[in-house]
C-alpha cells in the first residue's frame, strides 16, 4: 500500500515529462480556455447591441446547433484524416472568425446578422476540433499512460472551464466586449501553433481487403461519408461494453444539465434560501470534486474493472441525487455536490482511457463522435424535463433522476461481458 502511494504523484505526472504531451496539454487549454472567452463574448455583445434575451438565444443556438449536427462529421473525418492538422486547421479558423467579430467591433461595424452568422462558423468549425482533441492522445503517449494523461488533460479542461468566463467578464469589464473576441482569437491561434509543434506517432493502418474482381469497379470504390458515419454507430452498438460507456456517459450528460444548473438554482433559491451565493458554493464544489477525482484516478493507475467503476457510478450519482431531494442542509447538500463531482471526475479518467486503449485507431473517432452527440442531444432534454419537474417539488426533480441513475446502474451489473470490462 505505501509503495502504491509513494508511486501515484510520479505515476500521475510521468505525460507531463514528454514534450508532445505538454504541447497538447497546453493547447486544448487554451482552446478551452478561448471557449469560455466565447460564451462571455458573444453573450455580453448580443445583449449590448440589442439589449434582447430572445436574440441573445438564437445567437447560442446558432452556434450550438452546427457543432451539434456536424459532430459525427467531424468524427468520421478525423479517423479519415490527421487530427492534429484538423485541431490546427480548426484552432486557427476560430481565431480568424473570432478577430473578424472582435475588430468589427471595435470599429462599430458589427451587427446581429454578423454575430449569427460567425456563431455559427464557430459551431461548425468547432464540431471538427472536438472529436480530434479525444482521439489524438494514443498517438501522442504510451497506453500504459492514457489514464495519467487524461487526468492532466481533464485537469486543465476543468480549470479552464472555470477560468475561462471569469477573466473573460473581468476582461469585459475593464475594457469593451470586442476585445474579448481579440483575446479570444489569440488563444486560439496560440492552440493551433502549440499543435502543430507536436510530433504524433503514424497511426496503425487498417488492415484493407483484396477486392473480389467478380464485384466490378463499385468494391473499389472508398465508402462515402454517409456510409463512414453509419458505420462508426454501427460499431458503438455492436459492442455491449462500448454501449454501457456510451449509455452511461449520456446520462451523466442528462445529470449535469438539468439537476447541476435548473436543480442547483432552484436549490439554492427556494430550499436553501441562499441565493447566488450559495449557487456559486454548490457549482465550485461540484467543479472541485470532479478536479480531485480526475486527478486521483490518474494517480492511481492501473486498469480497475471499469464495468463495476461505471455501475458503481450510476448508483453514487443516484443515491446523491436522493439525497439533494431529501436534505435540506446546506452543508450536507455541499458535500454530497463535492462526493458527486468526485466520482465524475474519477470514472471519467478510467472510461475514457478505456474507449481510447480497446477501440481501433481507424474507428476511435467516429466512436467519440457519436458519444459526443449522444451528450448533446440529452442536455436541452434534460434542462425541459428537469424545469418542468422543479414547478412540482425539488424531490421530484432529484427523485426522478435518481431512480433513473439506479435503473441504470443494475442494467450495468446484469451483463458479465461489461462487468468484466477493464
Amino acid at each position: 500500500m505505501a509503495t502504491t502511494l509513494a508511486g501515484a504523484g510520479p505515476r500521475l505526472w510521468a505525460p507531463a515529462r514528454q514534450r508532445p504531451f505538454r504541447l497538447l496539454w497546453l493547447g486544448q487549454s487554451l482552446s478551452l480556455l478561448g471557449d469560455g472567452f466565447s460564451v462571455v463574448a458573444f453573450s455580453w455583445i448580443t445583449l449590448g447591441l440589442t439589449g434582447s434575451t430572445l436574440t441573445l438565444g438564437y445567437v447560442l443556438a446558432f452556434q450550438a446547433v452546427p457543432r451539434a449536427l456536424l459532430t459525427l462529421v467531424g468524427g468520421t473525418l478525423s479517423d479519415s484524416w490527421s487530427t492534429r492538422t484538423l485541431m490546427i486547421a480548426s484552432s486557427w479558423t476560430r481565431a480568424a472568425l473570432m478577430a473578424g467579430v472582435g475588430l468589427a467591433g471595435l470599429t462599430g461595424h458589427l451587427t446581429v446578422w454578423m454575430l449569427c452568422a460567425a456563431a455559427a462558423a464557430f459551431g461548425t468549425v468547432d464540431a471538427f476540433f472536438q472529436p480530434a482533441r479525444v482521439s489524438i492522445l494514443p498517438s501522442v503517449v504510451d497506453k500504459d499512460l492514457l489514464t495519467p494523461a487524461n487526468a492532466l488533460l481533464g485537469a486543465g479542461s476543468r480549470t479552464a472551464a472555470v477560468v475561462g468566463p471569469a477573466v473573460g467578464g473581468v476582461v469585459i469589464a475593464l475594457t469593451r466586449a470586442p476585445v474579448a473576441f481579440v483575446v479570444d482569437a489569440v488563444c486560439f491561434a496560440l492552440c493551433g501553433w502549440c499543435v502543430s509543434l507536436i510530433a504524433t506517432r503514424p497511426r496503425t493502418a487498417a488492415p484493407q481487403k483484396t477486392a473480389d474482381p467478380q464485384e466490378g469497379e463499385e468494391a473499389e470504390r472508398p465508402p462515402s461519408l454517409g456510409a463512414r458515419i453509419r458505420e462508426g454507430i454501427a460499431f458503438t452498438l455492436r459492442d455491449p461494453r462500448l454501449r454501457t460507456v456510451v449509455v452511461l456517459d449520456t446520462a451523466v450528460n442528462f445529470c449535469y444539465a438539468g439537476p447541476f444548473t435548473v436543480g442547483f438554482a432552484t436549490l439554492a433559491e427556494q430550499v436553501l434560501r441562499g441565493g447566488s451565493a450559495t449557487l456559486g458554493v454548490l457549482n465550485g464544489s461540484l467543479a472541485g470534486g470532479a478536479m480531485l477525482g480526475t486527478l486521483a484516478g490518474g494517480a492511481l493507475g492501473g486498469r480497475p474493472r471499469v464495468g463495476l467503476l461505471v455501475a458503481a457510478l450510476a448508483g453514487w450519482l443516484g443515491a446523491g441525487m436522493a439525497v439533494l431531494g431529501l436534505v435540506h442542509s446546506t452543508p450536507a447538500v455541499v458535500a454530497t455536490v463535492l462526493a458527486m463531482g468526485f466520482a465524475i471526475g474519477f470514472q471519467g479518467v478510467f472510461g475514457l482511457s478505456w474507449i481510447q486503449r480497446n477501440i481501433p485507431g481507424e474507428v476511435l473517432s467516429r466512436v467519440i463522435s457519436v458519444d459526443m452527440v449522444l451528450g448533446y442531444a440529452a442536455a436541452p432534454l434534460s434542462l425541459i424535463v428537469c424545469g418542468a419537474l422543479a414547478r412540482t417539488s425539488t424531490f421530484a426533480l432529484f427523485g426522478v433522476v435518481a431512480a433513473v441513475l439506479a435503473l441504470t446502474g443494475l442494467a450495468v451489473l446484469g451483463s458479465r461481458a461489461v462487468r468484466e470490462m477493464r
